[in-house]
């Protein structure tokens, strides 16, 4: 069987950018032997063509290229949003240290000298995928990792047989709020909710800790369970001080907003609070993340019922 038939089809694609048919063949069967997919291109429109098509997931991108160069095509792909966070690995000669300069700073990630030594290849090409992923995950508004990131510290958990709490977050009356006020104002809020979050975790918490942003209103933290109580009561009390400041006076007074339902009636919405559905593998025994998030979700219902900020602890398995 090829090389290319092993390949899985979630296996990272890479896209060779190299002048050279000699050197591409080479980097391409060192690249191929690791697992990936990997394309091919001759020159700079040849490049952007390739990458227009198949939006590979990291790019070793020759500097000097017959049509266009390599910081040409750097520069066009960084000032495109649809490619602007491709990892670029900047291939240099080397006598060519100006290039290297000028290439990161227009915003290529990494750079390798030629001849290319190849652990050091494929490790530069490993972290960079691993900051691609983490990129593309990360939410857009908090900077929080994302639901990948999240599964991938629960199941670490898991499989190691470590102690935690996972604490699902989410504010209650979140939706009203945001038609009431603007989605500006609603994005503030998550804002707000993901600083409150990292200031306690890091505050209260320890180096392995976790905070995760799934989206929206939904948050997760992971934290030991010596120091979850501590964590959670520390949350919700700075959300109760700190998230009523984003009403204007007169809605905060007075302790709900008012506004037309979808029979024009009027209707009152209180100000808005957080439930915490705290799930622990010291009460039971935990063996899939889905388990988890089952649990979580029951929780979140009933707390959700409590008309104040809450945390609601899992404690069947005591």
């Amino acid at each position: 069987m090829s090389a290319e038939a092993r390949v899985l089809d979630d296996s990272p694609r890479l896209l060779v950018v190299e002048d050279d048919p000699d050197l591409r063949k080479i980097l391409k069967a060192v690249l191929l032997r690791e697992g990936y997919k990997v394309q091919e291109a001759g020159d700079g429109e040849e490049a952007l063509r390739v990458i227009d098509a198949s939006q590979p997931d990291l790019i070793l991108l020759d500097v000097m290229m017959p049509k266009m160069d390599g910081r040409q095509v750097c520069q066009r792909l960084k000032a495109n949003a649809r490619t602007s966070q491709i990892p670029i690995i900047m291939l240099t000669a080397m006598s060519e240290s100006d290039d290297r300069v000028r290439g990161l700073d227009l915003g290529a990630n990494d750079y390798i000298t030629k001849p290319y030594e190849q652990r050091e290849l494929l490790m530069r090409v490993r972290n960079l995928l691993d900051w691609g992923r983490l990129q593309r995950d990360a939410n857009p508004l908090t900077g929080l990792p994302g639901n990948q990131r999240i599964e991938a510290q629960i199941s670490r958990r898991i499989a190691g047989g470590e102690p935690f709490v996972f604490m699902y977050l989410d504010v209650d009356h979140f939706k009203a709020y945001n038609d009431f006020y603007s989605y500006q104002k609603g994005d503030q809020v998550i804002r707000v909710l993901s600083l409150i979050l990292r200031d306690v975790v890091e505050h209260d918490g320890s180096a392995d800790d976790f905070v995760g942003h799934i989206g929206g209103d939904d948050f997760v933290v992971i934290v030991h369970p010596d120091h979850a109580e501590a964590v959670g009561e520390e949350i919700l009390a700075r959300f109760d001080r700190e998230v009523p400041m984003l009403y204007n006076a007169t809605d905060r007074e007075r302790g709900y907003i008012e506004t037309s339902n979808r029979q024009g009636g009027l209707q009152r919405y209180p100000l808005m609070t957080l439930t915490i559905a705290a799930v622990s593998n010291q009460l039971r025994e935990i063996t899939h993340v889905a388990q988890v998030s089952d649990i979580a979700a029951e929780l979140k219902r009933f707390g959700k019922e409590q008309e104040r900020s809450v945390m609601i602890w899992d404690r069947r398995g005591e």
